[in-house]
């Protein structure tokens, strides 16, 4: 069994283009449909229950068009949402959570200092409370939300060097980061920082997303129910956004193939 229909994939902006990209690289002949929430931007400073209702909207968008499966591409989101989604919905809805895990995995059994960066509703939400009580005991976790990343990839001012630095700093400069293991990207608009990062992080220390582990969690759901493409099929990914202005849509095209 095969299925040609598409995977929905949505974020309260562009940072889940970054999901999108992941899932063209690993999945090459899926059908991906993206819907950037940038109107309604950023979630990370809304309330749960506004985050709920803006990603009800978006996914009932989605099953509309008869979509196999929903990536939530938004950390926040999945924190507010995720939950109440499956319930409502009777195809596979996959989320996201800060990549914690593979985090503390590196170091074989021995303590790792992490930070977490993400936004300040994720952070604060009890999904990601539950997450880190899982690993507290053992490694130390710093929680550093980071919500004007999201603003400078929102506002497209990614090749801005000076204010993104500046901006890193801020955030950074109170750690020893000589003593941090892996600085954990939380949210999707965080990977096209990747560069950044790395300028500022000394090189022992790791930088770690979730989004191979979210593509590789899609094709093993939709392996399982025998909905992946044929292997004949040309993948391709249509790029949607509740901000309809052309400047939007040229921003998420450059995002997608950067």
């Amino acid at each position: 069994m095969v299925s040609r229909a598409a995977i929905g994939v949505f974020d309260s902006g562009l940072g889940g283009i970054s999901v999108v990209r992941q899932l063209r690289h690993d999945l090459p002949h899926e059908t991906v449909l993206y819907f950037g929430d940038s109107a309604n931007a950023p979630y990370g400073k809304k309330t749960p229950e506004q985050v709920r209702e803006l990603s009800f909207g978006i996914v009932q968008r989605f099953v509309d068009q008869g979509v196999k499966a929903v990536v939530i591409a938004c950390n926040t989101a999945t924190s507010a949402a995720v939950d109440a989604l499956r319930e409502a919905y009777d195809i596979p809805i996959v989320g996201m959570e800060p990549a914690l895990k593979p985090a503390c995995d590196r170091g074989n059994g021995a303590a790792q200092r992490i930070i977490v960066a993400a936004t300040t509703l994720t952070l604060h939400e009890p999904k990601f409370k539950r997450l880190m009580a899982r690993f507290s005991n053992q490694h130390t976790i710093y929680s550093q939300p980071c919500p004007d990343l999201v603003e400078i990839l929102e506002h497209n001012q990614l090749d801005d060097h000076n204010l993104v630095m500046h901006t890193l700093h801020k955030y950074f400069d109170q750690y020893n980061l000589d003593a941090i293991d892996s600085v954990v990207l939380g949210c999707t608009h965080f990977p096209f920082f990747r560069e950044y990062f790395r300028e500022v992080l000394p090189e022992r220390t790791a930088i770690i997303d979730g989004n191979a582990g979210t593509a590789h969690h899609v094709k093993v759901i939709l392996e399982s129910l025998g909905e992946l493409a044929p292997e004949d099929a040309t993948g391709s990914a249509e790029l949607h956004n509740s901000n309809t202005s052309e400047r939007e849509a040229a921003l998420e095209r450059s995002l997608l193939e950067r």
